[in-house]
């Protein structure tokens, strides 16, 4: 894909990046470092964290990795102090931790309940406030990007406290969007189709016959590439987008035109097979 930004369009901010490891988040860390921008990564394992940092550093980068529960609002609180201490002031930042899985409403205990909403609602509430005070306090402007979910309207079976917290997430970003503008703060929210990675799209569908069926529900009748995601969050944080707030963007090829829940099409086949599928989507022990 040609570079469609210019290389310095991020010079000059200071981007935090929750959730900044592995998947989307590492990849747009690397996007807003290679136009420019200082990034602060956190995370709750070191391992990915420092990897990105190096990668983004290799590149000719500015970043830092800070350890982080979004779940705590003291680790927050830390972090976003820590993360000032290194690389100064922040300006902009993304919400993008999150937890999510595949389970069948009944067989739900209230921890697994728990961890989810505390990650994805909690953990962006958290973030935010901690960034907001701050630019209040200094009378300076600021962005947050918040990943959000296609299903978080129309909800989807078998991922209810992810819907559930996604939803707030979407009324944290209209509601702030709200009563912090006259602060010059803007908030908004992407949410993302299908953005597969191998290993989890090869779990998901082994056989490619879900995956399928899946993509057969997007009007573009593909999935998303990771830079077009990267270059929409470039743009939500950047001046460009100075007038936009309090907007939820759907990436998603406009399956949500066409569907609801895309997780809805496990209800069809005997649910111990979906169950099944489910168990193999669960991470290793050990691997979080």
């Amino acid at each position: 894909m040609p570079e469609q930004y210019q290389p310095d369009l991020l010079k000059g901010r200071h981007v935090a990046v929750t959730g900044g490891g592995t998947g989307l988040g590492r990849e747009m860390a690397l996007r807003f470092a290679s136009l420019g921008a200082s990034v602060t990564v956190c995370g709750r394992r070191p391992g990915p964290l420092e990897q990105t940092v190096a990668d983004i550093r290799a590149a000719g980068g500015r970043a830092e990795a800070v350890a982080c529960n979004v779940r705590e609002m003291e680790s927050v609180e830390a972090f976003v102090k820590e993360a000032e201490e290194r690389q100064g002031d922040i300006n902009a930042l993304v919400n993008n931790a999150a937890g999510n899985f595949l389970a069948p409403t009944t067989g739900l205990t209230p921890n697994g309940f728990d961890v989810i909403v505390r990650t994805n609602l909690y953990g962006s509430f958290y973030a935010t406030q901690a960034c907001g005070r701050r630019w209040i306090e200094r009378g300076t402007k600021g962005a947050v990007l918040s990943i959000a979910t296609t299903y978080a309207e129309p909800g989807s079976a078998f991922l209810v406290p992810s819907a559930v917290s996604k939803a707030g997430v979407v009324a944290l970003t209209k509601s702030l969007a709200a009563e912090w503008g006259v602060y010059g703060i803007r908030l908004n929210a992407i949410a993302p189709g299908p953005f597969p990675t191998e290993g989890a799209w090869s779990r998901l569908s082994p056989d490619g016959r879900a995956a399928e069926k899946m993509i057969n529900l997007i009007p573009l009748r593909r999935a998303g590439e990771l830079r077009e995601l990267t270059d929409l969050a470039v743009f939500l944080l950047s001046d460009l987008s100075s007038y936009l707030t309090g907007e939820v963007i759907y990436l998603d090829g406009g399956a949500s035109l066409t569907s609801a829940g895309q997780f809805n099409l496990f209800t069809e086949p005997p649910r111990e097979q979906v169950l099944e599928m489910f168990e193999r989507l669960r991470p290793a022990k050990g691997s979080k």
